[in-house]
């Protein structure tokens, strides 16, 4: 088992590594497996074509969303998002996608549905997780960057709304050199989640991309 900086592994068990092809929908990955070491969780990586290109590799850091990954919920814009982004490094030809274990924006599912509850009642995204004692955005994408440096993928151009991303890959050694929007899903039942993550989280998403038809 090699062992990464930042206490990230690729796993590697009896002389057998945790990575394989995995044939999706959107095309032909490679799949690897990250142990992070301090967490105990698990991380992925899904690669298309060589990152060696002299462009920069066209990556997505996806944080884990069960609720709309795997149920399809419409309270988030995640699992559009996740579809868009493999279907555009399909599209790209070559690229990288990194699938996080930081449900609920770091705080966990537990946490993430105690949210929900609040966000029933009137309370918006970022104050329904400072209501619970929680931080607003919990994620901390130094595993990301741990993940990128072992893959050899020092230069990326990022799909992503959220600045907060492109600076901690940066602070982290990973040079970003452009965020690539990534506006999708939206609807009635999400529309007030996306404008509180504009307008009180810093994300960059058009107005245009909000209004309602």
């Amino acid at each position: 088992m090699t062992e990464q900086k930042d206490s990230i592994q690729l796993v590697e068990k009896d002389s057998v590594p945790s990575e394989a092809k995995l044939p999706t929908v959107h095309g032909d990955f490679n799949i690897r497996v990250f142990h992070e070491s301090s967490t105990g969780f698990d991380h992925v990586a899904l690669t298309l074509g060589d990152m060696k290109g002299p462009d920069p590799v066209v990556v997505r850091v996806h944080s884990e969303c069960l609720t709309g990954d795997v149920l399809g919920s419409l309270r988030c814009d995640c699992g559009p998002q996740l579809d868009a982004a493999l279907g555009a490094i399909v599209k790209q030809g070559w690229g990288c996608l990194l699938y996080l274990r930081q449900e609920g924006r770091g705080i966990g599912l537990h946490a993430k549905i105690q949210a929900y509850h609040l966000q029933d009642k009137g309370a918006d995204t970022l104050d329904a997780n400072l209501m619970l004692g929680l931080p607003a955005d919990g994620r901390d994408y130094k595993i990301a960057a741990s993940m990128l440096t072992a893959l050899d993928i020092p230069r990326v151009s990022l799909l992503s709304n959220n600045p907060n991303k492109k600076e901690q890959l940066e602070k982290h050694g990973i040079k970003v050199e452009n965020l690539i929007p990534l506006v999708v899903g939206v609807g009635d039942k999400n529309r007030a989640y996306l404008e509180t993550k504009v307008e009180r989280m810093g994300h960059q998403i058009e107005q245009s991309k909000l209004d309602r038809d």
